[in-house]
């Protein structure tokens, strides 16, 4: 995974905000990608921190997350 690849895919979710059911599924997809590369890959600290980081901008985008 690189960081280019999680910032697309948060403009993506950005681009997707109108309609709350599919960014946040895109929001709980990317972060589950994210810890996965960081818990199963062998990346150093700052890449790791790097990826989380961007990922983490989602909670800037405005739409409603709920939980069934």
């Amino acid at each position: 995974m690189r960081v280019e690849e999680v910032i697309e895919r948060v403009a993506s979710i950005r681009e997707r905000a109108g309609d709350d059911e599919i960014a946040h599924i895109a929001e709980d997809h990317l972060w589950y990608d994210v810890l996965c590369f960081i818990a199963y890959k062998k990346i150093d600290m700052a890449t790791a921190s790097t990826l989380a980081r961007e990922a983490l901008k989602t909670k800037e985008i405005d739409f409603s997350r709920w939980c069934g």
